[in-house]
């Protein structure tokens, strides 16, 4: 059985940007907007640092930090730009 070679400017297993994410934004969205104070979205989306940049930003803000969450999912809900792809740069399913 042969496997098929990416092309010459792709490393097997590695996802290009681009690519569609198994990842979506509507739970991406619901997650930040819901969890965002958590940084559950970013974990999410496989950003795990800035999910617990977060997670610590509301934390020592007594919860206020998660405004900065909640705005997050409402960004990536109406897909505005740079909102739309996951931490390996694939397209968010819609």
């Amino acid at each position: 059985m042969s496997y098929p070679t990416p092309p010459p400017n792709q490393q097997p297993g590695v996802p290009q940007p681009g690519q569609m994410s198994d990842k979506s934004k509507i739970v991406a969205g619901l997650l930040g907007i819901f969890l965002g104070g958590f940084g559950v979205h970013q974990f999410y989306l496989g950003n795990t640092k800035k999910g617990v940049i977060q997670l610590v930003v509301t934390l020592v803000t007594c919860g206020i930090g998660a405004i900065w969450g909640f705005i997050e999912g409402i960004l990536y809900l109406i897909g505005s730009d740079g909102w739309t792809t996951d931490a390996d740069g694939r397209t968010l399913q819609g």
